[in-house]
């Protein structure tokens, strides 16, 4: 299974190469397999590559989702250990 997480672009750089943010996470990207990636962009990063680039709705559709599965697991493993 793979997993593309969505992030801001905080920073462009003209090598190809972006940071960009989810959560509290900066993390130096590839914008090189996209067509034209703008400053505030939200992007889907997969294996150090942003392969998508989202709207600002999807992307916040997207952490929310992220966050409950979080949370659903964080409950599942506390009820395990109990």
């Amino acid at each position: 299974m793979c997993l593309g997480v969505p992030m801001k672009i905080l920073e462009l750089h003209d090598n190809g190469f972006a940071i960009a943010e989810s959560g509290s996470v900066n993390l130096k990207i590839s914008t090189q397999l996209l067509e034209k990636v703008n400053l505030g962009d939200y992007v889907i990063v997969h294996a150090g590559f942003a392969i998508e680039i989202l709207d600002e709705k999807a992307a916040m559709e997207t952490f929310a989702l992220l966050e409950e599965l979080a949370k659903s697991h964080e409950e599942v493993e506390n009820e395990r250990f109990k």
